[in-house]
């Protein structure tokens, strides 16, 4: 939590001032815990933005709440890991986004070019509490600590304007257990697609099932939507749900187009936009706090879409982010003798500088100016720290073999 920076719940008790309250009230709360009788605090309620639009819920529980979920989900998880399928990438240790990302390349590259490309409509606010507690009861048979999941299940939340509500169903998003539980949840989908014959790659709740013809496909999807609807007391929503070709469908913000996985439009858009409010003329912050924070971005998001193959799109954003980090620095220097001095000082030629320096075009045009570009160089713009694609992209695809190690020195046995 502390890594993460995670907020406040109700009682407003920060990170930073948890350790001081559990020194004084530790004790008492193990005391609890053990006798049973901790009834956890509601979660407080808020919206964040979903990227294809509208509001997602988030519960955001306290800090001891967290603490002791964490503690759960770190024995629970060594108890469930063997029950869960293969298929299933999300929130498991090893096991990751890229994973479910090759695995279906991997399919597509057998033929399995058919996609069910399902959605659970709000999975996580209408998840039956009656059947994901006999599911963990399966594994877990401590009564405490199945009253004290239960607990955090039926906690309630308190809405922004102050309201309570009851959780007579789902796991709120935000709590460190709510990932476990879900994948308890939707176990069962994943051995019945087994159980099937179905290739699959399941990421919490956002999954493709892949087939190599339509007929097949839409059988799988009625398949699909008898078991979760029936069997799991869950709704998959049909207005997000379909039977397509698999270039067609977008999984974890990617696309699997000619056996090769690409950025989704969306997710080069939620670059472009993002990269654009924080390279804009009119955000008035120093340009060591704007590419920190362009760095910062960059790295989070390239770090997860670097798996793309697609080498040109990658030199293609690069460039135009340059180029929009080198209209901030033309905007900056505002006037024509600073622009003039600031050009000299980067190496620009005396003789030529004044067709930039004194020129009435926008910052925009004067980004690709050929003199402005000889002075603002990518291995400068580097050093002021603009994240280099193309870098970033090589390092992740075609990382340098191992140093062999050293022989340890031979010695010889005198006879």
């Amino acid at each position: 939590m502390r890594t993460n920076g995670g907020a406040a719940g109700i009682d407003a008790m920060s990170v930073a001032a948890f350790p001081a309250f559990w020194r004084a009230h530790g004790a008492q709360v193990l005391a609890k815990l053990e006798a049973g009788t901790y009834r956890p605090s509601p979660v407080r309620r808020t919206m964040i933005p979903k990227k294809t639009g509208g509001e997602r819920p988030l519960g955001i529980p306290t800090v001891l709440d967290r603490v002791i979920q964490q503690a759960l989900a770190q024995e629970l998880g060594g108890v469930f890991e063997g029950e869960f399928s293969e298929s299933s990438y999300a929130y498991r240790p090893g096991r990751g986004a890229h994973d479910a990302l090759r695995a279906v390349r991997a399919a597509a590259a057998e033929g399995l070019t058919e996609a069910v490309d399902c959605d659970l409509k709000s999975f996580f606010d209408h998840v039956d509490h009656d059947l994901l507690m006999a599911r963990v009861a399966e594994k877990v048979r401590d009564k405490p600590v199945l009253r004290l999941i239960g607990r955090f299940l039926r906690a309630g939340v308190v809405l922004p304007d102050g309201r309570r509500e009851r959780t007579p169903r789902g796991v709120p998003q935000g709590g460190p257990l709510s990932p476990l539980l879900a994948n308890i949840m939707l176990t069962p989908l994943d051995r019945e697609l087994e159980k099937r014959g179905r290739r699959f790659a399941r990421y919490a709740d956002d999954f493709l099932v892949l087939v190599s013809d339509r007929r097949e496909a839409e059988r799988a999807m009625g398949e699909v939507v008898a078991f979760v609807e029936g069997e799991l007391k869950l709704t998959v929503n049909a207005a997000k749900s379909r039977v397509d070709r698999l270039a067609r469908c977008v999984f974890l913000g990617c696309r699997i187009e000619r056996k090769q996985i690409r950025w989704s439009e969306a997710a080069v858009e939620e670059f472009r936009g993002k990269v654009r409010r924080l390279t804009s003329r009119t955000w008035s912050v120093s340009m060591e706090r704007r590419l920190g924070s362009l760095g910062r971005y960059v790295s989070g998001w390239f770090g997860y879409y670097c798996i793309s193959r697609t080498w040109g799109e990658v030199v293609e954003l690069d460039k135009w982010m340059r180029r929009r980090v080198r209209q901030c620095y033309w905007k900056q220097w505002k006037r024509g003798p600073t622009r003039r001095r600031m050009l000299l000082r980067l190496g620009a030629d005396p003789a030529t500088v004044h067709l930039a320096s004194r020129s009435r075009k926008g910052c925009w045009r004067l980004s690709t100016n050929s003199l402005v570009q000889a002075a603002l160089t990518n291995e400068w713009l580097g050093k002021q720290g603009v994240p280099d694609l193309p870098a970033l992209w090589v390092a992740y695809h075609y990382p340098p073999p191992p140093k062999p190690e050293p022989e340890a020195p031979r010695t010889t046995a005198e006879g």
